[in-house]
């Protein structure tokens, strides 16, 4: 097992792309400290991995409240492996995005994560090892109609990915983003609508919509030592989708 001695913490780890990433991080041997807002989900994800001979626990947080944020980290103490998944996704023509919910995507999916980073890579360049992989979007590396908002949020995350691996390459810790395509997860389909979600998917060259799993198994690449001379990278794993131009 590649991650064996090792602790995760994968926030947004109750359910789709999170809940995918800290069943493989645990099979592969980790700790995995599952964070989220909706505890009952998160202890069903925590047995789940149980079941499977996996360790994990869950710490109930909110990545918009950063007195949450701080909790978290402290009480997820020292990481090897940090999964920046959790994210607020209500997506809004540029002319109707209010404010309330523009407030939202930044507070949960820029200043939460910052600040998480922020706490807990310290211990990481102190040790001289570690590996953060942001969960992003296509959306923050193209033009989509009805993701301003949401897009700028991923794009911010993006430049964060860039500039931490920078910052802290040179003491042993690797930083890199996945950008989800099309995936087909519960609270997107229920939002954009099946019929015209799996509509998205066909038009990529694979010509259907990603599985949480695949997503997962990129995110699992990115933190194993397999990765060890990558860092600074925003992989798309998308079916395909950005190389149509």
């Amino acid at each position: 097992m590649e991650l064996q001695n090792q602790t995760a913490l994968v926030t947004g780890g109750a359910s789709g792309i999170g809940r995918e990433t800290a069943l493989l991080l645990a099979r592969e041997g980790a700790l995995v400290i599952i964070s989220g807002r909706n505890a009952a989900k998160g202890a069903e994800a925590v047995a789940e991995i149980e079941a499977a001979g996996g360790k994990a626990r869950f710490i109930t947080a909110d990545l918009s409240d950063l007195a949450s944020v701080a909790r978290l980290a402290e009480d997820a103490g020292e990481v090897d492996i940090l999964v920046n998944n959790a994210g607020a996704f209500p997506f809004a023509p540029a002319l109707e995005q209010g404010l309330d919910t523009f407030q939202e995507l930044f507070d949960t999916n820029v200043r939460g994560p910052f600040f998480l980073t922020s706490a807990l890579a310290g211990k990481m360049v102190a040790k001289g090892s570690g590996s953060i992989i942001n969960v992003t979007t296509i959306a923050g590396l193209r033009g989509m109609p009805d993701t301003a908002a949401y897009g700028a949020t991923k794009a911010a995350v993006d430049s964060f990915t860039r500039t931490w691996a920078a910052e802290f390459g040179g003491r042993g810790v690797r930083v890199n983003a996945i950008a989800p395509g099309h995936t087909k997860t519960e609270n997107v389909t229920s939002m954009i609508g099946e019929e015209e979600f799996e509509e998205a998917g066909a038009a990529t060259p694979l010509a259907r919509l990603g599985r949480p799993r695949e997503i997962a198994e990129a995110i699992l690449f990115l933190a194993s030592p397999r990765s060890s001379y990558i860092t600074g990278v925003t992989l798309a794993v998308d079916g395909g989708y950005m190389a149509q131009g």
